[in-house]
C-alpha cells in the first residue's frame, strides 16, 4: 500500500493504493542459476517447478522434488536438486533471463532452442461453446483478487465449465502461466478436458508452455503472434484469442468448440 494523490472528475483526492509487488526472483537447480526473472513473490515453488515443467525437464513435481525457498536482501532463490538425467538435459538447455515481460527468449543460445517443435496435442477437449468461452472470460477477473486490487498483474488460469480450477497471478505473463502449470502438476490436476484462459497476448512461448501443459484449448485477451498461431496449429492446439464480451476469435483447430452448443 503506498500512498498516492488522486485527479478524478476536476477534482483532487488523497489517498492509497495497492500495488503489485516484484522482486528478483533465481530458480537454481543443483547449485546452478537457470534463470533470474522479475516475478511476484507468491507461489514461487509452483513458479519453479512450473517453469521446468515448461521448460520440458520435468513433467511431474516428483521429478522436480522439494522446493526450497530462501530470500536474501537482493531477492529471493527457489532450490531445487534434480537427478543426474535431468541436470545434464538442464546445462543443454541453459538461459539466464532477466525481465516480467518481455518476450521470454532472452539468453536462448541457439535459434534452434528458440524455435523447437511443441509437444503434440491430442483429444477433443472439454468441447466448450461460444457462451462458455465469453462467460469464461467474464469471469476471470473475479478469480483474481491481485488483479482486482493492483491493476497490474497478469492472471492464467484452468477453466473447467463454468468455475476457475486453479488462478495464479504475477506481473509477467510467463511467470504466471508457469506458476499455474506448477501448481497444476503439484496438485495432479488432468488437464484434458480444461481450458486455459490468459489476460496477456499470445507469443511463441506461451503456446509452447500451454502445449506442454497438455491443455487442448487456450483462450487469451490479446492477440497472438503470426509464429504463435503456426506452432499452435502444429501442435493441435486449439488457439482462440481477441476474447472480449462481444465474442472472440479462433485462429488454429477451430474443431474442438461447440458451434452449436
Amino acid at each position: 500500500m503506498v500512498s498516492r494523490v488522486q485527479w478524478r472528475d476536476g477534482s483532487r483526492v488523497d489517498g492509497t493504493r495497492t500495488l503489485a509487488g516484484e522482486c528478483p526472483v533465481a530458480i537454481v537447480a543443483n547449485g546452478s542459476t537457470l534463470a533470474v526473472m522479475l516475478a511476484t513473490p507468491a507461489d514461487l515453488a509452483d513458479f519453479a517447478i512450473g517453469f521446468l515443467v515448461t521448460e520440458g525437464v520435468v513433467d511431474s513435481a516428483a521429478a522436480a522434488g522439494e522446493v526450497e525457498i530462501i530470500a536474501y536482501p537482493s531477492g529471493i532463490e527457489a532450490r531445487l536438486w534434480l537427478d543426474d538425467d535431468r541436470a545434464t538435459l538442464l546445462a543443454d538447455r541453459r538461459r539466464a533471463m532477466i525481465g516480467p515481460t518481455g518476450c521470454g527468449l532472452c539468453g536462448i543460445e541457439s535459434l534452434d532452442a528458440a524455435s523447437r517443435a511443441p509437444r503434440q496435442v491430442t483429444g477433443s477437449g472439454p468441447r466448450p461453446t461460444p457462451g462458455e468461452i465469453v462467460a469464461a472470460m467474464a469471469g476471470l477477473s473475479a478469480a483474481q483478487p491481485l488483479g482486482q486490487a493492483t491493476r497490474a498483474v497478469h492472471g492464467a488460469a484452468l477453466w473447467r465449465r463454468g468455475a476457475p480450477l486453479i488462478v495464479r497471478e504475477d506481473v509477467g505473463r510467463h511467470n504466471a502461466l508457469d506458476k499455474l502449470a506448477g501448481a497444476v502438476v503439484r496438485a495432479g490436476i488432468d488437464t484434458s478436458n480444461a481450458m486455459l484462459l490468459l489476460t496477456s497476448r499470445v507469443s511463441l512461448e506461451m503456446v509452447q508452455k500451454a502445449a506442454m501443459l497438455g491443455v487442448t484449448v487456450v483462450v487469451a485477451v490479446s492477440a497472438p503472434t503470426r509464429l504463435a498461431v503456426d506452432t499452435a496449429t502444429a501442435a493441435g492446439l486449439t488457439l482462440v484469442a481477441v476474447a472480449r464480451a462481444d465474442g472472440f476469435e479462433v485462429f488454429s483447430h477451430p474443431d474442438r468448440i461447440a458451434w452449436d452448443g
